[in-house]
This record gives C-alpha cells, structure tokens and sequence, in this order.
C-alpha cells in the first residue's frame, strides 16, 4: 500500500514492535483464542494509521471493535460490547465519513487537524455524562462484570470517539486513558484464564501508540498551519 511509504523509522519500528509483542504474548501462553489475536493485531494496525491521520485506520477500528464486542461478550463484559458495538463502531463510521470530508493531503490521505470551540467541548461532555448516565443503568441491568470499571470505559471511549470524529489531537489522550481501563479490565481476566493475556498486553501496546498519536496529531497540526500561511 502507498501509505507505508510514508511510515517514518520509529512508525515501523512502532508497528512491528506492537505486532511482535501481541503475537509474543498469544504464543508464550498457548492460548487458543485465534479471534483474541486477530483483534489485537488489527488494533494495533489501526492505531498507526490513526497517528498518522489516515483514515484506513478509521476503518480498521470497524473492524476491531466487531471482534471486540464478540470477545467481550465471551466475558460477559456487556459494557465493553455494547460500547464498541453500538458506540465505537458507529461513531469510527461517521469518523470515516468525516475524515474524507475534510482531506488535507489527497495524496497521503492525511485529515485536515480541527480544533474544537468551547461550545462543542462542553455539547461533549453534557453528551457523555449522558451516555454514561443511561449505560450505568443498563449494564447493571444486565448484572455486567465489574460494573464500575465498565461504566468508566463508555465515558473514556466515547470522548475519545467523539473527539477522533472532529479530529482533535486530544483523541488520543482520551484513548490513552481508556487504554489504562482496559488494561486493568483484561488483566483481571486473564487471571482466571491466560488466552486473555493478549488482550491486556494488547491495550498496553495500544496505549503506547496512542501517546505517539498525541504527540504526531500535534506535529501534523503544525505542519498544517505553516503550510496554510505560506
């Protein structure tokens, strides 16, 4: 594909690092869950192409987040399915859209870096004390495991989304935040059964790449500004 002629050193180093790690931590724990580290790679795929403000990895986080929600089903970890079934997946559509909306380097697909108004930062967050507040209900109903730190993940995971579908540098703060959840989450469960190892190793890895993110976004964002002035 053209878009990894345009993968920096430390971007390889990055991605084949990440999917090294993943593959590593599925095999050294013989575990038997193909679709854990069909998941896992595909996340780790989609967030170096997230970095890089391409939206293939837009697409790819589709993707994910489909396996995601039948792994956490597995687990009956309710919260994180219907998040990344009925939230992530929806709103990394809508981000697609928006992202070949609004192109800065047809070329390079690369999307043009937004910085939101106060008005939409606050629309943000009464929306996602909103969605936190009817999930709260609704995953209790369902008797979700480990309640508390599910109900955390849809607020995290749905600023993240939000702020990725405006494409805001922050993104990848939130995400990173919602890494550190998940990894908790996935660490439990792999106390009880290792072919969930790759799960958690997975959000470390992607929590790494998601600090590169906010670092790129940025670097993107100056870029675009002194290339507009010119």
């Amino acid at each position: 594909m053209k878009i990894f002629k345009t993968f920096t050193k430390f971007e390889w180093a990055l991605w084949i690092t990440s999917m090294t790690v993943v593959t590593g931590s599925f095999l050294i724990g013989k575990c038997a869950d193909l679709l854990t580290l069909i998941a896992s790679l595909t996340g780790v795929t989609a967030l170096i192409f997230v970095a890089k403000g391409n939206v293939t990895g837009q697409i790819l986080t589709v993707i994910f987040s489909l396996f995601y929600g039948v792994i956490s089903y597995s687990q009956s970890y309710y919260g994180e399915m219907i998040t990344y079934l009925g939230m992530t997946a929806p709103i990394a559509v809508m981000s697609v859209v928006t992202w070949l909306r609004h192109p800065f380097d047809k070329e390079n697909s690369e999307v043009r870096v937004a910085v939101m108004t106060k008005k939409q930062i606050l629309f943000m967050l009464v929306l996602a004390a909103f969605v936190t507040f009817v999930f709260y209900f609704i995953l209790r109903y369902f008797n979700t495991a480990r309640l508390a730190v599910s109900v955390i993940s849809i607020t995290t995971s749905f600023i993240a989304s939000y702020l990725t579908m405006m494409r805001s540098p922050f993104y990848a703060l939130a995400y990173s935040a919602n890494d550190i959840v998940l990894v908790i989450l996935w660490t439990l469960s792999s106390l009880n059964d290792v072919s969930y190892l790759p799960m958690a190793i997975c959000f470390m890895m992607f929590w790494i790449n998601d600090v590169y993110g906010f670092y790129n976004w940025n670097r993107i964002h100056k870029r675009q500004m002194n290339a507009e002035q010119k």
